[in-house]
């Protein structure tokens, strides 16, 4: 059922773009090409501060579960907060395009201080790197040491997975 309601969504977003000049005509050439992850293409922006993340939002559901995981990124992780500046389709893959401040990490992060700063924000460790806030209904998965990043002692989500969820159904 929520695959029919993400592709609905999809046509949504198209409409939207198409209405709203707010398609991505050309993204970021090869040699800006870093990475890629399950679910993001992630280049050097043109100025050397930012990346430029291509996310299919493979992870989620819906498109508006993908939207909201943002959100609750940015009002975590104010430090590397995403924007959105447009959708991008290839064969019949839509993207939504997003710059992130760029982080260069200048040590290995510790698991523990990962663990320690979202404990202290009220996270629970439940397994490996996977969270969860009871009091706010969240799920944060795939806090591990790529997706975590330290610089001048200072840690840097830099790719989160949030889900908002009744707990009770799961714990």
């Amino acid at each position: 059922g929520k695959s029919i309601i993400k592709k609905e969504q999809a046509k949504i977003i198209e409409s939207y773009c198409l209405n709203n000049d707010f398609w991505i005509k050309e993204i970021p050439s090869e040699e800006r090409y870093l990475t890629c992850g399950g679910e993001a293409k992630i280049y050097l922006h043109s100025n050397n501060k930012f990346v430029i993340k291509l996310n299919d939002a493979i992870y989620y559901a819906t498109w508006l579960e993908y939207f909201n995981s943002i959100l609750l990124h940015n009002l975590f992780f104010e430090n590397t907060s995403y924007t959105l500046i447009g959708f991008f389709k290839e064969s019949e893959s839509l993207y939504a395009v997003l710059e992130q401040p760029y982080v260069i990490s200048d040590a290995q992060v510790e698991m523990n201080d990962v663990k320690n700063i979202l404990q202290y924000n009220g996270f629970v460790n439940t397994k490996r790197q996977d969270y969860v806030h009871f009091e706010l209904g969240l799920i944060l998965e795939d806090m591990h040491d790529e997706n975590v990043l330290v610089n001048s002692e200072v840690l840097f989500f830099i790719d989160t997975v949030f889900y908002v969820t009744d707990l009770s159904s799961i714990y």
